[in-house]
């Protein structure tokens, strides 16, 4: 499911991203680039001032069987999340385990703009577990 570029458009769907590309490639793992527009509606006035109307977020991940590292790269804006993620056992199911350092480059206002941005990239996470749920349920 994480390697399938149609589960990814659905997210994308879901999260209300703009246009989106997927690349999947085996390497020594899985090697994987959703490279989407994403719309900035809803963001704070100073966060929307330093990244438009929209933004293009370059997300890459690289699993080795159940673990891997998790990059959100945002070209020519000064924001980055870099992390690892993980798929664990809990006993009665699996978990999706992320784990990332956002950061953003601006005076003054980058602790208020990396709150910001960790609170989008949960949303999407959110809106991205729900709709794993349903296409685990065969909602295709």
């Amino acid at each position: 499911m994480i390697a399938d570029p149609a589960f990814r458009r659905k997210v994308a769907a879901a999260q209300g991203v703009v246009s989106i590309e997927v690349t999947s490639e085996a390497r020594d793992g899985l090697h994987l680039v959703v490279d989407q527009e994403q719309n900035t509606a809803g963001l704070p006035a100073i966060a929307k001032k330093i990244v438009g109307d929209t933004t293009r977020a370059i997300i890459t991940e690289d699993w080795v069987g159940h673990r891997g590292s998790y990059d959100i790269a945002a070209p020519g804006k000064p924001t980055k999340a870099t992390g690892t993620v993980a798929i664990e056992d809990d006993g009665t199911g699996t978990r999706y385990v992320l784990e990332l350092e956002v950061s953003v480059k601006v005076p003054l206002i980058a602790g208020k703009l990396e709150k910001v941005m960790a609170d989008q990239i949960a949303d999407g996470l959110d809106i991205e577990h729900r709709v794993g749920r349903a296409w685990l349920e065969g909602e295709r």
